[in-house]
């Protein structure tokens, strides 16, 4: 029972988390390390998600029934992990479907599995590493008593626009996004700068323009994007055999989908 503290506090941790607790007691042994993560794990205590990350299953739950906390899992499945695109829609509570992929943001993203689970990483642009701003819009959030980072709503809301085929399609997209009580386009913006990307430009402001009465978006915002958006006109979607109308204003083509909410009536 010497180790329950820890074991409590951290429901989900790293080998390294482990290292430094141990340490602190004056446990330096990378053995004695080794022996007790083998002995909790065959105890059923611990549970194995990927080499050096481990889960903690409650008393009398056994490790086979026992479903660990997927948001604390993406968190921690590398290093530098940030819950990003749809995870962190799912994660502020905007998300209009639940999945059972989990996306993060990593300079060394990977693909794992675990029980029902999938965790994908999304490689963090490389034009935010050039501008040491990788970190733009990250936020820190707790989580079962845990740090996690998460990206922000603004952030979200212009990764998911980058990605959609990551994303869940266009109707998941715009439902998730109008879900939002509030934006600040200030941050938006500065995010989109920083990315540099013409066709984003357009997209974020192509969606800020539709919902503007309900987020009151000031004319002034739309203004600076349109500065910034494709000097001929571009896609929105990949698929370019997706019918689609070309919105001048934002030098877009849009799919019909989205222009006629084709989802609006279904319910």
């Amino acid at each position: 029972m010497k180790h329950e503290a820890f074991f409590r506090q951290h429901p989900v941790f790293t080998t390294k988390e482990f290292e430094i607790y141990l340490l602190s007691l004056g446990i330096t042994s990378k053995k004695t390390e080794e022996s007790l993560l083998n002995y909790y794990k065959k105890s059923g205590r611990l549970i194995s998600i990927k080499r050096g990350l481990y889960a903690v299953a409650p008393f009398g739950v056994k490790k086979e029934k026992f479903i660990p906390d997927p948001f604390l899992i993406t968190a921690k499945i590398s290093k530098d992990s940030v819950i990003s695109h749809h995870t962190a829609l799912e994660f502020y509570g905007y998300a209009y479907s639940t999945w059972q992929t989990f996306f993060y943001t990593s300079s060394f993203p990977k693909l794992y599995r675990f029980k029902n689970f999938v965790f994908k990483g999304v490689k963090t642009p490389e034009v935010l590493y050039k501008q040491n701003m990788e970190d733009f819009e990250v936020t820190v959030k707790d989580r079962a008593g845990i740090n996690i980072r998460v990206t922000s709503i603004e952030r979200t809301l212009v990764d998911v626009l980058n990605k959609p085929e990551i994303s869940g399609g266009w109707e998941e997209i715009w439902r998730s996004l109008e879900s939002v009580e509030f934006y600040n386009v200030d941050k938006i913006i500065e995010y989109v700068r920083l990315l540099n990307n013409a066709t984003l430009a357009a997209k974020v402001g192509f969606f800020l323009e539709q919902r503007k009465e309900q987020f009151m978006i000031d004319e002034k915002y739309l203004d600076t994007l349109c500065k910034l958006k494709p000097k001929q006109p571009h896609y929105m979607d990949k698929n370019k055999n997706r019918p689609g109308k070309l919105i001048l204003k934002w030098n877009l083509i849009v799919p019909i989908e989205i222009i006629e909410r084709g989802w609006a009536e279904v319910i």
